[in-house]
């Protein structure tokens, strides 16, 4: 279901659309992008009578930072290139850089502020 929303871009799809793609009843569907909307992976907005779903991106590259630096505990074959080594263009980010610190606080912030939406 995330990864959908990924592949849809900033732009989102219609609740219906997911369910039928995926073959998932309405109100499973609902339970899950609950659960993601608290976690602040994915919003949502009205667009006449369809919910629209997308995938919240600083967010997602936030969480995806913060696990690969504190999961990972150093193991490079944890990392995103599974320890093969990435070209000039696609580096990794190192596991301690301030770009993860900044990814740190992004994750801090997205959480906190659906913690306050409650």
């Amino acid at each position: 279901m995330f990864r959908l929303l990924v592949q849809a871009g900033p732009q989102g799809l219609p609740a219906g659309e997911i369910a039928a793609a995926l073959g998932v009843p309405p109100n499973t569907l609902s339970f899950h992008f609950d659960r993601l909307r608290f976690a602040g992976l994915v919003s949502v907005r009205r667009n006449g009578r369809s919910m629209i779903y997308s995938a919240n991106f600083p967010a997602m590259t936030a969480l995806v930072a913060y696990l690969t630096e504190n999961c990972c505990g150093g193991n490079e074959s944890c990392g995103p290139f599974g320890g093969a080594k990435p070209d000039r263009e696609t580096s990794a980010m190192p596991a301690r850089s301030p770009r993860a610190a900044s990814a740190r606080k992004e994750l801090s912030r997205a959480t906190s502020n659906r913690k306050g939406e409650s």
